[in-house]
């Protein structure tokens, strides 16, 4: 029987999610680590004075007591002041990365997190610890020493030298522990905010220096990990950082942040032109490939630029605006560089409180659906419903889903908001044939006519989801829809960013008689060649180049090809964006069958529709 080795350390968990206790409490005692777990504040803080561990691991989103408040109660008990804290947060905002370290957490870590990550954060901070506990047992020795061999000074000199030595040794490595990154030995975040706090002070002549911080951040490097694994990625940053170390003068300091996120001091600086100058250096050095283990890995990176400010006090503001440019640049299309600007700020203080009140908007439910007919080409028949959810704000008013789509989607409330959307689409379908039926049983004069189905959009994070069909059978079985009137939407890049696992998903659709639509075809992959490898039922052409249609100069060749190589594979053809008689005109000639836009309807409240269905 094995007997685990207690003697590593003592680390209590603080979550309220029993699957992340779980996880943990197997992994970290599976290294011989003595794991003790509680689900909330209130039980941790009563946990840690009770028994006080080496190490805790708190979740920040907790009911009643967040992991803030749990931290800064630790902080303020002098039996717990100095447990190191590892914050573990499915948030990833550099905002609440900041109060994170404010509040006096040591680490963070973000959810999905990595094993190894964790692993490997845990173990370097009880290190830490430990070498803090015996550099302050060697002192204690030594006093008590010295007290009591004073007279016998003279013959011990030579081992208390060496005891010395030793100690200034382990205060030597404990210095550098703390404040350097053991992977790539470069200063870490630590050393950062001291030394950005060193040059936010005045001189003694109350001038202020001027300097440049810029924050880098490599493009795709998860892939990196994903495919080739973490060692490969650990020296792949390692690889990075002396590539960058290379570029730079004395009076530039390179320092790793953590995962794949590095800073540049720069100081002084005298006009922008010189970070702006080092960004293009650096991103030109990038387009070498990295050789690891015979290996050839491309790799760019995105970054963030700002620049010394009167209005600058404290280095984390200093920082957050540095990542703020950089995400700014990772959003406009990766491998460039941008200066941070007030606005900015502005977008991301905007965009939390968006996020914040999506969250609330989801529980109180303040959405709604309106559907968008579908017609045939040939008579104008309404043939099918396309599910488009709206967002009246109580105090905003109507939000564009252009707006809170995005944001649902990064931080996953995309998943309840979908299934929501595809439940609400199939009640409300469900309740219409039931009526329609109910009036035929009174009414000869109903015209006996094909059902309209409805078709409802999968987001990538829904058609990633490991129990997505189990989801889909769950709601056609509450609301008794039939699976042929059901239609989902998919857009191009999703099924050929997931190809291996789409195909399995598709051919489960296929099986229960859900037709499948690729929404937006055309502007992503181009897939035109890889489309008979899926069963696919419905193309639609994207709206871009549906607006196209009647304007001098314009190649419409690709519409031509979409609408041809669909016809050849017997899948049906839906064209967005039909505004005018000539674009149903043009696109009817080419043989495509069915088209949405406001030329025929614009999307349709439930009483619309009903009026539109029952002629109420």
């Amino acid at each position: 029987m094995t007997v685990l080795d207690y003697s590593k350390g003592n680390i209590l968990l603080i979550d309220d999610t029993p699957d992340n206790l779980r996880l943990l409490t197997s992994v970290l005692s599976e290294q011989g680590y003595k794991v003790r777990s509680v689900i909330n504040g209130e039980m941790g803080l009563m946990g840690a004075t009770a028994a006080p561990p080496d190490l805790i691991l708190l979740d920040i989103n907790m009911p009643d007591m967040d992991g803030y408040e749990v931290c800064q109660r630790l902080k303020m008990m002098e039996e717990t002041a100095d447990i190191p804290v590892i914050f573990v947060s499915a948030v990833d905002e550099t905002l609440d990365k900041v109060k994170a370290f404010g509040v006096g957490g040591v680490d963070y870590i973000t959810k999905p997190f990595q094993v190894k990550e964790v692993l490997a954060r845990v173990e370097n901070h009880l290190n830490l610890r430990n070498l803090q506990q015996r550099l302050r047992s060697l002192n204690d020795e030594l006093e008590e020493r010295v007290r009591q061999r004073t007279a016998e000074l003279e013959g011990l000199n030579q081992t208390l030298q060496a005891e010395i030595t030793e100690r200034k040794q382990i205060e030597a490595r404990l210095q550098h522990l703390a404040w350097h990154d053991p992977l790539t030995n470069l200063p870490n975040r630590s050393l950062l905010m001291r030394r950005l706090q060193q040059v936010l002070e005045p001189d003694a002549d109350g001038n202020s220096t001027l300097f440049a911080l810029m924050f880098l951040d490599c493009d795709r490097f998860k892939t990196v990990n994903d495919s080739l694994g973490h060692l490969v990625g650990d020296q792949l940053l390692v690889a990075i950082a002396q590539r960058i170390q290379a570029q730079l003068t004395p009076q530039q300091t390179l320092m790793r942040l953590g995962g794949d996120e590095f800073t540049i001091l720069v100081k002084p600086v005298h006009q922008t032109g010189e970070a702006t100058q080092l960004a293009e250096q650096l991103q030109h050095s990038m387009m070498v490939p990295f050789k690891i283990h015979g290996r050839e890995i491309f790799m760019s990176i995105s970054i963030g630029i700002v620049f010394s400010a009167p209005h600058y006090h404290h280095p984390q503001d200093v920082l957050r605006d540095a990542d703020t440019a950089m995400y700014q640049a990772k959003a406009e299309g990766k491998a460039c560089y941008r200066i941070f600007t007030q606005s900015m700020h502005a977008h991301v203080v905007q965009r939390l409180h968006l996020e914040t009140d999506l969250r609330r908007a989801i529980e109180h439910q303040e959405f709604s659906v309106q559907y968008q007919p579908i017609v045939a080409f040939s008579d104008r028949r309404i043939v099918s419903f396309e599910a488009l959810i709206r967002w009246q704000h109580p105090e905003q008013g109507f939000i564009s889903p252009a707006d809170f789509i995005p944001i649902a989607e990064e931080t996953g409330l995309i998943i309840p908001l979908g299934e929501w959307i595809l439940r609400q689409a199939c009640q409300q379908f469900q309740a219409w044939k039931e009526r329609l039926q109910q009036q035929a049983t009174h009414s000869s004069d109903l015209v006996d006519q094909a059902f309209p189905s409805v078709s409802v959009n999968l987001s990538v994070r829904q058609f990633t989801q490991p129990n997505l069909m189990e989801r889909i059978d769950c709601i056609l079985a509450e609301t008794g829809l039939d699976s042929q009137l059901l239609k989902l939407e998919i857009t191009e890049s999703a099924i050929m960013e997931y190809s291996t696992s789409a195909m399995e998903i598709l051919q489960q659709l296929k099986a229960r008689q859900i037709q499948l639509s690729i929404d937006d075809f055309g502007t992503g992959y181009s897939s035109l060649s890889y489309l008979h490898r899926f069963p696919v039922d419905i193309l639609k052409i994207d709206r871009s180049f549906v607006n196209r249609i009647g304007k001098q100069g314009e190649n419409l060749e690709i519409i031509r090809a979409i609408v041809a190589l669909a016809k050849s594979l017997n899948i049906s053809i839906v064209a967005e964006g039909v505004e005018t008689d000539y674009h149903q005109t043009y696109l009817h000639s080419l043989g495509c069958e069915f088209g949405q836009g406001y030329l025929f309807h614009k999307p349709l409240s439930v009483p619309q529709i009903e009026k539109l269905m029952f002629h109420d």
